[in-house]
């Protein structure tokens, strides 16, 4: 029933005058415009009322996000669960029958015809995710997942170099993107959940939820993060690492055993060390870069790329006679923290994995960036006069900053995983190495939002190289 009496004398006024009668095109559309506009007022008064109090819609949000990111953590946890106990099986298997390497030629191969013939846009990988989460224009497949899945399984059973994050916020990404289409959410809900993805795939491959939730803010813009997506993130992150835990899975641990007191002449070292994970970072970044063009000149045809990057690292382990340098390698970053290294472990790691990414196998690059960064800061630990896994932990958070450009998160993952009483040193390591790592990254999607120096302001907007 229509109790507005402003509307009721409006209709009394229509009906009370014949003239209206004999205009009726007239008359009708301005009855009807003035009836909609009583209504609208009516529905805005409403609205006021309730946005009085910021606590009405902002429990509607919170419960929705809340029903959201329990569906997808727990999905996306479970997929990095499957991930994870999937990889432990093939390292235990490629250790246990080292003749597998030998055939890691035919699985480069099968690689390469399946992202060749089915893959599409889902090649792009983790590029292709910060592209949407920044344009939203295309969907993200779902057999994105899948295919991520089985390339990174099949890279590390043969004995490819390379890691496990990509795959992880892949696999995020794909099965967020795709309860945004089921639940036919708008837009700008379909950025959160790609987002949701990222931070929750992060979140339960690594074991460090504040980490993730930070790492899904802050790799999209270099230099820049918004906050409109902060609380779901941060739920997704949660869900996602519980669910994880929840199937049995237990992540690595790493013990930072010495951490020196505050000195200037510890900050000064500190900052001598992560000058030098900057410029490894960077080299990092560059090859894989640079491996990609190579691969591209040599071989015209995509699936025989990896085939024969295969037969490429195949020698080379062959040849070192050691298969430390291939795969996850988390028993030498284990080892990092307790023994000093030798000075070429990072550089070989370095060469092994930019070449396996480079030439079309799948996989992280964020692992063997740990293993990088734990070997040269151990090593380092010999020239420089602080602690071996002071500096290993260092390195280990650093290069990671330096090669993504997320210095917030790696400081978060580094209190995670070492503790909160070296959070200022990890700070200064991740934000230096941030900076002396250039406008590059392993992620050449992100756009600079903000140059680390204001002599590369024009470059503002662009993306990294």
């Amino acid at each position: 029933m229509d109790t507005c009496p402003k509307r009721e004398c409006i209709v009394t006024f229509m009906c009370g005058y014949p003239s209206l009668q004999l205009f009726p095109y007239v008359a009708s559309p301005v009855f009807y415009i003035v009836i909609r506009s009583l209504d609208m007022k009516e529905k805005s008064e409403r609205k006021v009322w309730m946005t009085r109090f910021e606590q009405f819609p902002i429990l509607e949000y919170l419960l929705k996000w809340i029903c959201i990111t329990a569906v997808a953590g727990g999905l996306i946890g479970s997929a990095s669960a499957l991930l994870l106990a999937s990889l432990n099986w093939a390292t235990d298997y490629r250790e246990s029958h080292l003749w597998i390497i030998a055939c890691l030629p035919l699985g480069g191969l099968l690689i390469g015809l399946m992202y060749h013939y089915w893959a599409g846009t889902a090649a792009k990988g983790n590029n292709f995710l910060i592209e949407e989460i920044r344009s939203s224009r295309n969907i993200i497949p779902f057999k994105m997942a899948p295919l991520v899945y089985v390339g990174t399984v099949l890279t590390h059973l043969f004995g490819g170099s390379a890691g496990r994050e990509g795959t992880g916020v892949q696999m995020g990404g794909a099965i967020a993107d795709w309860m945004s289409r089921l639940f036919r959410m708008h837009p700008y809900d379909r950025k959160i959940m790609v987002q949701i993805g990222i931070s929750a795939g992060f979140a339960s491959i690594f074991g460090t939820p504040l980490a993730g939730a930070v790492f899904g803010l802050e790799v999209i813009v270099v230099g820049r993060m918004r906050y409109d997506a902060i609380f779901p993130i941060f739920l997704s992150a949660f869900f996602a690492h519980f669910a994880c835990h929840a199937w049995g899975i237990a992540h690595t641990s790493y013990c930072m055993s010495e951490v020196p007191g505050l000195d200037i002449v510890v900050l000064l070292w500190v900052l001598l060390a992560s000058l030098i994970f900057g410029l490894v970072a960077s080299a990092f970044s560059r090859s894989i870069v640079l491996w990609g063009q190579l691969a591209k000149r040599c071989v015209a045809y995509p699936p025989f790329r990896p085939l024969l990057g295969g037969v490429c690292i195949a020698l080379c382990v062959w040849m070192l006679g050691t298969t430390k340098y291939i795969g996850l390698g988390v028993p030498t970053i284990v080892a990092s923290f307790t023994e000093v290294q030798m000075w070429y472990d990072f550089l070989l790691k370095l060469l092994l994995t930019t070449f396996t990414i480079g030439f079309g196998f799948k996989g992280g690059e964020v692992t063997p960036l740990f293993f990088v960064g734990a070997t040269l800061g151990s090593a380092l630990s010999a020239l420089l006069p602080l602690p071996v896994s002071f500096l290993a932990g260092l390195g280990f958070v650093a290069v990671f900053a330096g090669a993504t450009n997320t210095p917030i998160a790696c400081t978060l993952m580094g209190i995670e995983l070492f503790g909160a009483e070296a959070g200022i040193y990890l700070g200064v390591a991740c934000v230096t190495a941030y900076l002396f790592s250039g406008h590059t990254g392993i992620y050449t999607s992100q756009v600079l939002g903000s140059p680390k120096h204001l002599v590369y302001w024009r470059q503002k907007g662009r993306m990294l190289r």
